[in-house]
């Protein structure tokens, strides 16, 4: 199932151009162990000692009692191995621990903690997984103590595996000037953070944009660019996905030892279709930052997308992606757009079939037709939930910020519907019923103390399929706040009754453009034409989206 580990020369960094301060974890050991790529019947163990060492694992279906043994693995220091546990049983909980002996020689082997992991469930099965996104430690946005309380939320929850949604390793910020021991450090850097709990939660990786793996880079004196570095680094330390008889995903080798880059991948775990995509490898090559028409999947991953839609006949349907357009904020909104949407910048005029002749559909569409139940995305540091069409547009809070408000200042008003602040991941829990996601807030303990919030917290909640609910902790008043007349003409009332102190009332296109603004919740509606709008109400931690039609 893995190939052979992939060695790259490494020279050792003490420092990013002052964005990443080298930090060990709380405790020290000499080895950490990241799961990747679970099938029916295997699963890869990469791990990396700090000093040579002789490895190997004992296994089996029962805690404490382990019935079977890999090979013996010699190890070098700071070089990770790849082993593959095989011929497993499908849909069985497996148990195993690390043996091994440091230096070499005849010592006696030591014997690590037991783990554990899950092989692919069957058709019927009721399990969970769990989502993070924008880690961003490698600059001030992400804090790693708050990131280590997420990563421990995440392991109570016991998940089948879990996502990490880009913008993970970075670091993009000076493309020019960047190493490739810079990028190796980045990458190893989360290492033992990610191994406190991937020991026994399977990693799957999605790429961010600043993990610069695109175009433009690919393209700067190649191999010498962040591109050709943050591909090779990121598939040296982690074990992602690449096509074989259990996922599909991309076939096209690259140059320069890059090979498959396992960027996107798609496979089938109970009754769900998981499909990752990368947005950012194949847009334009003339900017790092490509708009409109620019943007695009490349018409080989959105073919094969669409064939993985179209053939899965799962009853539920995931697809992730760092985000929508690549670089833009939003969800819903943007989802009309270009080749997710096929509309032009004016939301009129239908540009698809003239910018991709012959492809069929947008994204968006493929999405409707072939019911996808959630795309989840990052990016925007916030937790936002957003429904188009049928299908569910799930921003993932970050699980690093320490504010708990980074992305609610800065990119809230990008997003139609629910949207709040905090800091953890999402917990998704899929049934033979339905799939309810939870978002579970992480909380630093001195921000606890006043009783009012308590880490683990479920702050919002909703479900797809049979039982479709929304629950959430602020949403008690709205029921009660009302639009009206509705539709309107000329004028237009909100009413909010015991609204607190501090309100905004704005209404705002169906596209994210605020029109008017109104502290009394009064609007003047002269000069706005006829068409679908939204009336924002938005308090200190709150924001309610009431949609209206307006009828000239």
């Amino acid at each position: 199932m893995s190939r052979s580990p992939r060695l790259l020369s490494s020279v050792f960094c003490l420092s990013f151009f002052g964005l990443l301060v080298l930090r060990l974890p709380a405790t020290a050991q000499n080895y950490n162990e990241i799961l990747g790529r679970p099938t029916d019947t295997g699963i890869t163990i990469s791990i990396l000692f700090d000093q040579p060492a002789e490895v190997y694992w004992e296994y089996g279906t029962f805690s404490g009692n382990y019935s079977q043994t890999t090979n013996h693995f010699n190890i070098t220091k700071g070089i990770p191995l790849e082993a593959d546990f095989t011929s497993l049983d499908p849909d069985t909980k497996y148990f195993y621990r690390t043996r091994y002996r440091l230096g070499g020689g005849t010592s006696d082997f030591l014997t690590g903690p037991e783990h554990s992991f899950h092989t692919q469930r069957t058709t019927g099965s009721s399990y969970t997984f769990t989502i993070e996104s924008d880690e961003h430690l490698y600059d001030k946005k992400g804090v790693l103590s708050i990131y280590q309380i997420t990563l421990a939320n995440q392991a109570a929850d016991k998940p089948d595996f879990m996502f990490a949604l880009g913008d993970t390793f970075g670091d993009d910020h000076t493309p020019l000037t960047t190493t490739s021991s810079d990028m190796d450090q980045l990458h190893k850097y989360y290492r033992p953070y990610l191994g406190a709990i991937c020991h026994s939660i399977p990693f799957f990786f999605c790429l961010g944009n600043h993990e610069g793996e695109f175009n433009y880079y690919l393209g700067l004196t190649p191999p010498d660019n962040i591109a050709v570095y943050g591909t090779l680094w990121r598939k040296f330390y982690y074990p992602n996905p690449y096509p074989n008889n259990f996922y599909s995903g991309n076939t096209e080798a690259e140059p320069y030892g890059m090979g498959t880059p396992e960027n996107y991948y798609a496979f089938t775990w109970g009754d769900a279709l998981f499909v990752v995509i990368d947005v950012y490898r194949y847009q334009s090559a003339t900017s790092a930052k490509p708009g409109k028409w620019d943007w695009t999947l490349g018409y080989t991953q959105y073919s094969w997308l669409r064939n993985t839609l179209e053939k899965s006949q799962a009853k539920y349907k995931f697809v992730f992606g760092h985000h929508t357009l690549g670089q833009t904020r939003g969800a819903a909104a943007t989802a009309r757009f270009y080749e997710w949407g096929g509309y032009n910048a004016d939301g009129v005029t239908w540009g698809f079939d003239e910018n991709r002749p012959g492809w069929g559909k947008p994204i968006h569409q493929l999405f409707v037709d072939n019911r996808v139940n959630i795309f989840f995305q990052g990016h925007d540091h916030l937790f936002a939930h957003e429904v188009l069409d049928g299908v569910t547009y799930q921003e993932v809070p970050m699980p690093s910020d320490s504010t708990y408000e980074i992305g609610m200042l800065a990119n809230a008003d990008a997003y139609l519907s629910d949207t709040y602040p905090g800091t953890g991941h999402l917990r998704v829990s899929v049934t033979p019923q339905d799939v309810k996601v939870d978002f579970v807030r992480a909380w630093l303990p001195a921000d606890t103390a006043s009783g009012i919030h308590h880490n683990r917290e479920v702050a919002f909640s909703y479900s797809v399929g049979k039982a479709t609910s929304v629950t959430g902790e602020d949403l008690q008043g709205n029921d009660r706040i009302t639009v009206f007349p509705n539709p309107a003409k000329n004028k237009l009332s909100v009413r909010f009754p015991e609204a607190p102190a501090q309100v905004q009332f704005s209404l705002i296109s169906d596209t994210g453009v605020k029109l008017l603004e109104s502290q009394s919740g009064e609007f003047d509606l002269g000069g706005i034409p006829s068409g679908i709008y939204f009336v924002k109400i938005k308090t200190g931690r709150l924001q309610v989206f009431k949609k209206v039609i307006l009828l000239k």
